[in-house]
């Protein structure tokens, strides 16, 4: 890398957020974890979409002038190997750490309190894992290999080791999440522990099932959802493991998304499509609109349980229709001999950058406010708060502003990665530009979808 590229590169600002926090308190007995807490914004709305999809559209005019193809692989191959001290034993702690809190959460779920916020194990679940723990993966490397309980488990017992058919490739992922989010959206997972710990049994059982069929290895490379998407959220983060050597790496965030063998075949674009679908469908469901759309379907005769997974495949198909549609232009004004299907993975990994965007403005604040329930409840797991109060953060007003900007971070850094990956695909520096007209245009549609969702007030989902 050039020097004055990686003194550029070097200079980062850690902003410390935990001091802009204010602690409240809320009744144990009052509030959902499910409940968010987003304010809409105070421009027109109009005047917000078209400011952010402007700047993606921005964003792509000022890559395209950068050309010089040397330039390009030297800052996605610029990289060095981490150095971790102890490694065995820190994946030993990890083992046991991932098996400690599986335990708990199960334990602490099944006989702790009722109330969502003085329940540690659904705590633990939400604010810690699926918030907290997955922002690590694509901020910081994915460590969910070492303390995944479930694979831990699965290493220690037999297994018959059969070949994973070919045929199904990535599909059962693809199935598993889409399945994972609607339970999670129309179910009181977030408000009932006991369920809670229930489903994670379910999950448990029908992993370590497919685990002893085909082997840990290929269960959890191939089929599992979970680990699918820490792998590829993992991608987007700075350290990575390189796929030849085995090696950790500390590489410029998103620049392993440019690897071309990041996603190969069909199933695997449509498990990045629906990783994109999946936490906009999450946020969809909690806006105002989808509340007054969802009356009126019901009061017309559709039921709920028909509505809400209608909706969940038919916004898929829609996203990843439109992905598809944008491979098939990028391929015609490219004048390309490529197939659809190869341009189609090839621009696939940019996505990931989409979706950690959108995750960590969906989150980072969900986080923030219910890290010190977390906190106040873990001395007595199973009795609850003493006082039978939880505190419970309150940021301020502008960090809407804050997740919005996360949102346009994790396009701008798509547009790059997509532009590199044109780069990398075509010989023309033309032809590479052509590439990503129709990609842009559906980057673009992604932002202001997701830009919207963002700015709009949460609300609980209807008739669930």
């Amino acid at each position: 890398m050039r020097p004055s590229l990686r003194r550029h590169c070097g200079r980062l600002l850690v902003p410390v957020l935990a001091a802009t926090l204010f602690v409240g308190t809320a009744a144990a007995h009052g509030g959902s974890l499910g409940a968010g807490s987003r304010e809409s914004i105070r421009i027109p709305t109009w005047l917000f979409l078209l400011t952010g999809g402007g700047a993606v559209g921005a964003s792509f005019l000022l890559s395209s002038f950068v050309t010089d193809r040397l330039f390009i692989q030297e800052f996605h191959g610029w990289g060095r190997d981490a150095v971790v001290p102890a490694r065995r034993l820190l994946v030993v702690l990890g083992h046991l750490a991932g098996l400690a809190g599986l335990a708990a959460i199960v334990g602490i779920g099944l006989f702790g309190p009722d109330a969502a916020l003085a329940n540690l194990g659904l705590l633990l679940v939400w604010v810690g894992w699926w918030a907290g723990f997955t922002m690590t993966t694509y901020l910081v490397g994915n460590s969910w290999p070492v303390l995944n309980p479930f694979r831990t488990i699965a290493t220690a017992l037999p297994t018959l080791d059969r070949d994973y058919p070919d045929r199904f490739g990535a599909w059962p992922s693809v199935v598993g999440l889409l399945a994972l989010i609607w339970l999670e959206v129309v179910s009181p997972l977030a408000d009932d522990p006991r369920l809670l710990a229930t489903t994670i049994l379910g999950y448990a059982a029908v992993t370590l099932a497919g685990a002893f069929v085909f082997g840990p290895d290929q269960w959890f490379a191939d089929a599992d959802p979970v680990a699918r998407v820490f792998r590829y959220y993992g991608r987007v983060a700075p350290l990575t493991r390189d796929d030849d050597t085995g090696r950790l790496r500390l590489r410029l965030p998103g620049s392993a998304l440019t690897d071309a063998r990041l996603v190969d075949g069909l199933d695997e674009v449509a498990f990045v499509v629906a990783l994109v679908w999946v936490t906009t469908y999450d946020g969809l469901v909690a806006t105002p609109l989808w509340r007054g759309f969802a009356t009126w379907i019901v009061g017309v005769g559709v039921p709920p349980a028909v509505l809400y997974p209608a909706a969940l495949v038919a916004g898929y198909l829609t996203f990843f229709g439109a992905y598809w549609l944008a491979a098939r232009g990028a391929r015609r004004l490219a004048g390309s001999y490529v197939s659809t299907r190869v341009l189609a993975q090839r621009f696939a990994p940019p996505l990931l950058a989409i979706a950690a965007g959108y995750h960590l403005a969906h989150y980072l604040e969900y986080f923030l406010s219910l890290a010190p329930a977390a906190l106040a409840v873990a001395p007595t797991p199973l009795a609850g708060p003493a006082t039978g109060e939880v505190p419970v953060g309150v940021v301020p007003g502008w960090f809407g502003a804050l997740n919005l900007t996360f949102v346009l971070l994790g396009h701008l850094l798509a547009i790059w990665v997509a532009h590199a990956a044109a780069f990398d695909r075509f010989p023309g520096r033309l032809q590479a530009i052509r590439s990503q007209y129709t990609f842009t245009l559906v980057m673009i549609c992604y932002t202001m979808t997701s830009l919207w969702i963002v700015s709009q007030p949460s609300v609980t989902p209807p008739f669930l």
